[in-house]
């Protein structure tokens, strides 16, 4: 990349990683040699957010030129764009079976998708300003938000009603997501601080303290026992979900780190920084 890498994740089977930059390409990677093994190069701006499908053969990808974009993973041909947001889109995701995709933007709104055949199928209403992370929950019933609103809001996923607000970050909430047994949800924000929240009750469970500036992304491991998040501090840090304390701290980039995530398998972890790694 020639610019900032924005977002990162792992592929299913964890033989590849994508990556999303400011430098307007998404590229897929091979986790093992780290050899570039696609490009696509379609957006007209900063890519922000990425994701595979759940069976590894698409990719969805969101960026500052207002488009959602789905990718055949293996051809790097677009088949797919979704117009709507008036806005950057910050953030994608595919549904658990594939079906759909949901976006976060700038101009306040999460909006469903059909993956299928585009068509936007649900729109998210009540954050009071900018979308910076989105999530389904594994069972497909539920989208969890962040915003610049200082809140993280759940989502019923068929009707579009707001289910829960979880009210307790004193700054930007950036990156969200849910539990692999979809009981907690854990969010990052720009208070420097990792909490997690009981799905169910809105109830904050956990405070992880430590970072030194901004925490960027989180994410939990397959097992839902550890929990990473990446910062402004250039820091990735690996939580016990269940205690609270910092098990790992991973020092390696030059500059902030935008994005983290877990392998399917748990072993590994892959984070996307400021210093275009």
């Amino acid at each position: 990349h020639t610019s900032r890498v924005t977002s990162v994740a792992f592929s299913p089977d964890g033989t590849q990683i994508v990556s999303g930059s400011e430098d307007n390409s998404v590229r897929v990677w091979d986790a093992l040699t780290g050899k570039q093994v696609q490009e696509f190069q379609d957006h007209t701006s900063k890519v922000t957010s990425v994701a595979f499908s759940p069976d590894g053969t698409q990719i969805v990808s969101g960026s500052e030129d207002n488009s959602v974009r789905v990718w055949n993973a293996l051809t790097g041909k677009q088949v797919q764009e979704f117009q709507g947001h008036t806005d950057w889109v910050t953030s994608v995701a595919f549904s658990p079976d594939g079906t759909q995709i949901v976006s976060g933007s700038y101009d306040n709104s999460v909006q469903m998708w059909d993956a299928l055949t585009s068509k936007q199928v649900q729109e998210f209403q009540g954050h009071t300003s900018k979308i910076t992370s989105v999530a389904f929950s594994p069972d497909g019933t539920q989208i969890v938000s962040g915003s610049k609103d200082n809140s993280v809001r759940v989502w019923d996923a068929l009707t579009s009603k707001q289910v829960q607000e979880f009210q307790g970050h004193t700054d930007w909430v950036t990156s969200v997501a849910f539990s692999p047994d979809g009981t907690q949800i854990v969010s990052g924000s720009y208070d420097n601080s990792v909490q997690v929240w009981d799905a169910l009750t809105g109830k904050q469970v956990q405070e992880f303290q430590g970072h030194t500036n901004w925490v960027t992304s989180v994410a939990f491991s397959p097992d839902g026992t550890q929990i990473v998040s990446g910062s402004y501090d250039n820091s990735v840090r690996v939580w016990d979900a269940m205690t609270g304390k910092q098990v790992q701290e991973l020092q390696g980039h030059t500059h902030f780190v935008t994005s983290v995530a877990f392998s399917p398998d748990g072993t590994q972890i892959v984070s996307g920084s400021g210093d275009n790694s």
